[in-house]
């Protein structure tokens, strides 16, 4: 048995394992971590060029609008970090907490106003049923989101995930692809995105029956379920590429779709517990910030 080992850098190992005897076959296992930070650093130097030259080229100042109906302490905690990420790169975040029955009259005057470009709902909202009204309501072309069923805009979860994979040139092409869960935000808008460029796509949700021989048999597994742990060691193919868009809430962390263990292994591409996609879907939605104040120009 001959053995070789080669380095592929800080956030790896690559290792072969070769054998003289026919039948046998090589074994490759190398873990490379896809870390969204990396990129959205380069992301957010450029964003911050594109806000600058809108200011003081064109006297355009972008700002976005966020309307908030719920009291959650996360909720407020993910607004903070979208208001520190628009001071970094010049772009004004408003926070509009209201109560629910105001929030429709509040987002038909934010439409009108020509100062901002961009509107969320920040989801979810104290009542959650009227999530479609409000999603609706905002005008398509400050849907930064991407959410209302006239959106102009790409959803901002779904933007990151390519991003994240072009980024570490993942090759899509030919590939199966599963996405886990088929929820508003992450998993019905990326399932259609990645379809409309021609991908191998198949959606699956927590109730499919024979979700672990998809899964088993893909090459590619996105997960935005938001059930902690659902995805196991065992459910995940060879070498397969894990992106965990997933967020719950287990014993008061925030968690991902997949299990702990499924880190172990040292034959998968995928992301960290923390900083794979989140850090990307903000700048995405400030990707989005931008692109509606650049049609003012």
């Amino acid at each position: 048995m001959r053995t070789s080992i080669t380095a592929l850098g800080s956030k790896g190992i690559l290792w072969h394992t070769g054998s003289e005897n026919r039948g046998e076959r090589d074994i490759i296992a190398a873990m490379r971590i896809l870390d969204g930070l990396d990129l959205a650093g380069f992301i957010k130097e450029r964003q911050a060029r594109q806000v600058r030259a809108l200011r003081q080229a064109h006297k355009i100042f972008p700002k976005l609008a966020i309307v908030r109906t719920s009291d959650d302490p996360r909720i407020a905690a993910y607004i903070k970090l979208k208001q520190a990420y628009g001071a970094d790169i010049l772009v004004d975040v408003d926070e509009h907490f209201v109560p629910q029955a105001e929030a429709l009259t509040l987002v038909k005057t934010l439409n009108d106003d020509p100062s901002v470009h961009g509107i969320i709902i920040q989801l979810p909202i104290a009542d959650p049923t009227q999530t479609e009204e409000l999603v609706n309501a905002v005008a398509p072309q400050k849907d930064v989101d991407g959410l209302g069923k006239n959106a102009v805009l790409q959803p901002a979860t779904p933007l990151a995930i390519i991003w994240l994979l072009a980024g570490y040139n993942i090759e899509l092409a030919g590939k199966k692809i599963v996405v886990v869960g088929q929820g508003r935000l992450v998993g019905a808008p990326l399932t259609r995105t990645m379809q409309g460029m021609g991908y191998d796509v198949t959606p699956v949700t927590k109730s499919t029956a024979d979700m672990e021989l998809v899964l088993r048999n893909a090459d590619v597994v996105i997960s935005g379920a938001g059930v902690p742990g659902l995805i196991k060691k065992d459910m995940i193919k060879l070498g397969a590429v894990v992106v965990d868009a997933g967020v719950a809430t287990d014993k008061g962390k925030l968690v991902g779709d997949i299990d702990d263990a499924v880190r172990e292994r040292q034959d998968l591409t995928i992301t960290p517990p923390k900083g794979g996609v989140g850090p990307l879907t903000v700048c995405a939605l400030f990707d989005n910030v931008i692109r509606a104040a650049q049609t003012k120009n």
